[in-house]
């Protein structure tokens, strides 16, 4: 029975890769990200991407996406400790499930042409890590206070050089992860893909 199923599967994805130019691929890469914050100075991480995409036409395409990345900034506080002020520096990582979907146009040949490429991206915050010290803390008691889910968008272009796929694009924040610092993460990200099907 697993295997009937298994087999009409492999046949569907066939047939509709064949009437409507289909393609299913894996892809990874790396991010430079920063949070956008009101009143700090804030500074890039580095960060990483990795999952699927699918790709439905030809000269007007559209792509959904799910991947798994990590995003982040590094922060400056002002922090008064004993009616002195100092500097000092935090950093917050998150580790976020990430869903595009893309509207594409893309030039060339079928085995070398160029895209570009724009539309929504929905994130889910899945775990958090920081290294903030203790007077960061006490002084900044609410900064930690992030929301779960956050709608943003996308925007770039790309190459596709036989089954490989390549892509740069901007991501900028639609809603705020914190309301009471205002904080809206933005990145560029560089990713390689290859088509499977």
């Amino acid at each position: 029975m697993k295997k009937s199923l298994l087999s009409i599967a492999i046949l569907m994805a066939v047939s509709i890769g064949a009437k409507a130019q289909f393609s299913l691929g894996i892809k990874g890469g790396v991010n430079f990200s920063k949070i956008n914050t009101d009143n700090l100075k804030e500074s890039t991480t580095t960060g990483y991407q990795a999952g699927l995409f699918a790709r439905f036409g030809s000269d007007f395409y559209v792509q959904p996406e799910v991947y798994v990345g990590s995003k982040g900034s590094k922060f400056d506080f002002d922090v008064n400790t004993n009616g002195t002020t100092v500097i000092e520096h935090g950093k917050e990582t998150f580790t976020t499930l990430n869903i595009p979907l893309l509207l594409g146009k893309s030039f060339g040949e079928k085995n070398l042409n160029f895209r570009i490429m724009a539309g929504p991206i929905y994130s889910y915050y899945m775990s958090r890590s920081d290294n903030f010290s203790t007077n960061i803390n006490n002084s900044f008691q609410d900064f930690g206070q992030f929301k779960r889910s956050t709608l943003g968008y996308q925007a770039g272009a790309g190459v596709d050089i036989g089954p490989a796929s390549v892509d740069l694009r901007y991501e900028g924040g639609l809603t705020k992860i914190n309301d009471n610092y205002g904080q809206r993460p933005n990145l560029w990200a560089l990713s390689l893909g290859f088509k499977i099907l």
